[in-house]
């Protein structure tokens, strides 16, 4: 920002986003100074360094909003797991399936997981039955973004939104 920029010349870019071209650092500061402005630095490493003309509270203010947007779309694509038995009645696999419905509306990316118990482990055909009709209790579209995965005690499967 302002003196603390190195470069003997920078690209300059004004307060309405237009290019002023290439020029010396020292009348970049001039003019910055003569708008009562800042100068600050936004692409260090580029061939020469760009720099704008603009007050740096806007420019921080700008760069805070951009880090919250980035974390909050980070927070909506949360994995979310449901589980499920094989055994569970029809009741409780459409309560299930409307909460992955509400994840999904949300844009959350879902893991269904069937487990299974004792005996139920050795037949894996019926438990991925099981699971394909689950699946199409959820009223939402969606799309796989895995197939049935064998794991642990059971399958697993991973779904979102269809876009």
């Amino acid at each position: 920002m302002n003196n603390q920029i190195t470069a003997p010349e920078v690209r300059v870019v004004d307060e309405n986003s237009e290019n002023l071209g290439i020029m010396p650092r020292d009348s970049a500061l001039a003019l910055a100074r003569e708008k009562e402005l800042d100068l600050i630095e936004i692409a260090p490493t580029a061939k020469p360094p760009v720099v704008r003309i603009m007050k740096y509270d806007k420019f921080r203010y700008q760069k805070e909003k951009d880090e919250r947007k980035k974390q909050q779309a980070q927070k909506n694509k949360e994995m979310k797991r449901v589980r499920i038995t094989p055994r569970a009645a029809i009741n409780d696999l459409q309560i299930k399936s409307r909460r992955i419905d509400g994840f999904l509306k949300d844009g959350h990316n879902v893991e269904v997981g069937i487990f299974l118990k004792g005996r139920e482990k050795y037949n894996k055909p019926w438990a991925l039955k099981k699971l394909e009709d689950f699946l199409t209790l959820i009223t939402e579209t969606y799309q796989k973004t895995s197939e049935p995965k064998q794991g642990g005690r059971g399958y697993i499967v991973q779904i979102s939104k269809k876009k």
